[in-house]
């Protein structure tokens, strides 16, 4: 039979020597499940010397019993854009990659051994086309729930996942939380202090307050979990849980010998990549990842943030001290006000999740990292495991990551402010200025021509400045991936037009769209990160370079028009607003400089 879910997280097991991907999710009547696939393999590529193939593959096929590979074959790919005979090699089981990496980085004529280092169930969903928080139709088996996991049904997949897009998420059942911990020494250790609160807000519109018997937290943490499992949420949302809350708790568990299994596969809360801390089938998501992203609240607390965003003014809700939380819980007269703070906090915890999970959700599906992972993540890494699904699309092979010191540029132009009051100013910025200019000049590390490499001036693209070449022809790997992303946002910006602002759908795309633009802005930063797998110094060095030259020009030519110029920064200009003088430089830009330029705010007075 067939069915359709929507898929919320993805691990992976060894079984009996076999491994096994477990995507866990939803279906369209609304169960949790969760779908077994025991056939797909790990492999990774080894790059030898050129004309060694043959020699090469046969060297490495004597290592066929003690790592238990399954194929050696010669494959036609890229590497850096360029044409190259990989040997693909194919493992029975994911845990011997690493010693097989080993081994053969020493056999003879072996230039590189390359995608060793991808995360298995990562590896599946890139070469089946299978996205997180997206649906999917399969082909599958039922078969018996034999582990007790918490889902209605479990099925063994017979055929590859399709893709059947992003649109709207089913009805996720999400649980916020907060814990309070008693301080009378400063800042609390799990060793000594017990969690005197836990607060839980629901999607079902309860709010909870478990509580300690004095000092013994054992029965609390036991009846937040219970309620937990009870409740079985798709999402759990906490406000620096994955720093704070979690390893707390879990201390606290040790400390009393009891396990906090509130996983759909059996099991605690354990820490895993970049942080965060993984609860199976379901997605635990920090909120605070997404706050840091928020310029404009410089202290990012809890209240803070939700202040900001209009979840919970401070002046309509209680807050206490953080040294004082002890005070609070040894007083009876206070103690209700520590307990209203908790309240407060959980329920502001769960607003931001109600504000920050559309974004997250439509990100997670962009990038390809499930949604815990994707705000745990850094800039960088999202950017990059999207790239590393266009490369897969490409036919281009995934460079290792390699250790290397921080090399400096320059980067975007900053004009000195003009002091004073100005009055009727408006901004124009740039769309999307950096990533336009890669796809213009094709800047990429593919493209990218040595200064000791003979070619064709009218072959290549210079940057201004700075002298890197660049080849005009084929497009290079950054521009096919700008590319894509950037006409996505238009089609989704288009299709907007067409709806009510206040439905679901237009909601969903809105989302999307700018999520869109922010994996497509950061893909120039990325580029000069120097835990890159594709970093190049030169591609960065030169993106800023014409962008610098794009902001010079744009501030000459608004001069040369009369317009005052207040300011200048990255990807945007300040000028006093003359209406037609500004139309006038748009058209000029737009013709002359072949980008897009419009007017982003009209501000009444600026200082």
């Amino acid at each position: 039979m067939k069915v359709e879910f929507w898929l919320l997280d993805a691990s992976y097991v060894v079984v009996r020597g076999a491994p096994e991907v477990r995507l866990w999710g939803m279906d369209r009547e609304g169960r949790r499940v969760v779908m077994l696939e025991r056939s797909f393999r790990s492999y990774s590529y080894v790059l030898p010397r050129e004309g060694e193939e043959e020699r090469v593959a046969e060297r490495i096929a004597r290592y066929s019993n003690k790592y238990n590979i399954l194929g050696v074959e010669i494959v036609d790919r890229k590497y850096f854009g360029r044409p190259v005979k990989a040997i693909k090699v194919t493992l029975a089981s994911p845990r011997t990659v690493p010693q097989f990496r080993e081994a053969v980085a020493k056999v003879e004529g072996v230039r590189e051994v390359l995608e060793a280092d991808i995360r298995f169930y990562m590896r599946y969903m890139i070469d089946n086309d299978v996205y997180p928080c997206g649906w999917h139709e399969v082909e599958v088996e039922e078969v018996r729930n034999e582990s007790g996991w918490r889902v209605d049904a479990v099925y063994l997949a017979k055929s590859r996942p399709q893709y059947l897009g992003s649109s709207s998420p089913p009805e996720l059942k999400v649980y916020a939380f907060d814990i309070e911990c008693y301080n009378p020494f400063g800042e609390p250790n799990p060793e000594r202090d017990p969690v005197i609160v836990i607060a839980a807000a629901r999607s079902d519109g309860e709010v909870k307050l478990f509580t300690a018997d004095g000092k013994d937290d054992r029965g609390t943490i036991r009846k937040f979990a219970e309620d937990l499992v009870s409740f079985d949420p798709d999402v759990i949302v906490g406000y620096n849980s994955n720093r704070f809350d979690w390893p707390y708790l879990l201390a606290r568990c040790r400390v009393h010998r009891i396990r906090l299994d509130v996983s759909r596969g059996g099991g605690e809360p354990a820490p895993s990549v970049y942080g965060h801390y993984s609860v199976v089938g379901r997605a635990n998501v920090d909120l605070y990842d997404f706050a840091e992203e928020i310029g404009e609240v410089k202290v990012k607390t809890l209240e803070n943030v939700a202040d900001y965003l209009g979840v919970k003014k401070k002046n309509e809700r209680v807050l206490i001290e953080g040294a004082r939380i002890h005070e609070y819980w040894d007083d009876p007269a206070k103690r209700p006000l520590l307990l209203q703070y908790a309240r407060d906090d959980v329920e502001s915890t769960y607003g931001l999740g109600e504000k920050f999970l559309p974004f997250a959700i439509q990100l997670s599906n962009i990038v390809g990292l499930t949604l815990d992972q994707v705000g745990a993540a850094s800039v960088g890494y999202r950017v990059e495991w999207h790239l590393m699904r266009a490369a897969y699309r490409f036919g281009e092979l995934i460079p290792n990551r390699v250790e290397r010191p921080y090399e400096k540029y320059r980067g975007a132009i900053v004009l000195r402010p003009r002091p004073g009051v100005h009055e009727n100013i408006a901004v124009l910025d740039f769309s999307s200025m950096y990533p336009n200019l890669m796809i213009k000049y094709n800047i990429s590390p593919d493209t990218y021509v040595p200064p000791n490499e003979p070619v064709s001036p009218d072959e290549v693209y210079v940057a201004p400045e700075v002298g890197h070449r660049f080849r005009k022809k084929p497009p290079g790997f950054y521009k096919r991936v700008l590319e894509r992303l950037l006409e996505a946002r238009r089609r989704i910006r288009e299709q907007m037009k067409g709806l009510d602002p206040e439905s679901p759908e237009y909601r969903v795309l809105d989302e999307r769209q700018k999520a869109l633009k922010v994996i497509a802005n950061a893909t120039y930063g990325y580029c000069g990160w120097v835990g890159a797998r594709w970093y190049k110094r030169e591609v960065a060095e030169a993106t800023t370079a014409w962008g610098r030259r794009v902001i010079t020009e744009t501030i000459r030519i608004a001069r040369d028009l009369g317009l005052t110029v207040i300011y200048g920064d990255t990807d945007s200009i300040f000028v006093k607003y003359e209406p037609e003088k500004v139309e006038k430089l748009i058209k000029i830009i737009n013709e002359q400089l072949d980008l897009d330029i419009k007017v982003d705010k009209i501000y009444k007075k600026v200082f």
